[in-house]
């Protein structure tokens, strides 16, 4: 526990340092919400699909947790050629510690990195319905959080080539995003595309805080958390064996 707590602890003093990462790394989710929440906002309120900026601050939020918490996992890779990776790997330490740390760093930086993003969802007029559910949407936010660590954690683990990690994390990560019904309505779509955004994680993230934050639009946010805890907990388990196979 002591080892999980450290590593926690180093990456999280990575990210309050890096002021230019934090502020870079709010570049997309903010062009996202003023660029397409005030521009099809008109469009999406004469299909009558309500307030587009209600509908958008949820998946916005995920968005900024899922591109921090993955690319998270290029550390272990800086690590790696930086010699701070073997100094760790050669420790009486068990290796399923070190991952679950990393990882659980990598989650509480991008969860961090959620609620800023919620901040200013906020002020650019997106309004929580139920407060009560705050609790909820936090433990929704956190979840994905960890589940999307454990995607960067597992990737980085399996390469050596810094400049080969962001390539394959955009051709995942974007797909992941855009097929999440973040921007879009999923009621009306063709079959194929139904399916797959039900087998999206990212599906569970978005609508199980939509469903925290106001009303609901799939499933039930019990039905989010539990499918995301489940999909958590398998990654969580490959990335822990991902990384223990590493070779230095």
């Amino acid at each position: 526990m002591r080892v999980i707590y450290i590593l926690c602890l180093r990456q999280m003093k990575r990210y309050l340092r890096a002021r230019a990462r934090i502020i870079g790394s709010l570049g997309q989710p903010l062009l996202f919400l003023l660029a397409m929440g005030f521009g099809f906002g008109p469009i999406f309120r004469k299909a009558g699909g309500g307030n587009y900026i209600q509908f958008l601050a949820p998946g916005i939020v995920i968005m900024a947790i899922l591109f921090t918490a993955v690319f998270s996992g290029i550390e272990i890779i800086w690590d790696r050629q930086f010699g701070f990776l073997k100094e760790t790997l050669v420790a009486p330490v068990s290796r399923l510690n070190i991952a679950l740390g990393r990882t659980l760093g990598g989650a509480i930086v991008a969860f961090i990195q959620g609620l800023i993003v919620l901040a200013i969802c906020l002020v650019a007029g997106f309004r929580i319905m139920a407060p009560a559910w705050l609790p909820v949407a936090f433990l929704v936010m956190f979840v994905s959080a960890v589940l999307f660590a454990a995607i960067g954690t597992a990737i980085g683990s399996m390469l050596d080539d810094m400049q080969a990690f962001p390539l394959i994390m955009n051709f995942l990560v974007m797909p992941l995003f855009f097929l999440s019904g973040a921007l879009f309505p999923m009621a009306g779509l063709p079959r194929p595309l139904m399916l797959a955004m039900q087998v999206d994680p990212v599906t569970y993230g978005v609508d199980g805080l939509r469903n925290a934050l106001g009303p609901a639009v799939m499933a039930g946010v019990g039905a989010d958390l539990v499918i995301l805890m489940a999909i958590a907990a398998l990654l969580i388990a490959v990335a822990s064996y991902v990384f223990a196979r590493i070779e230095l």
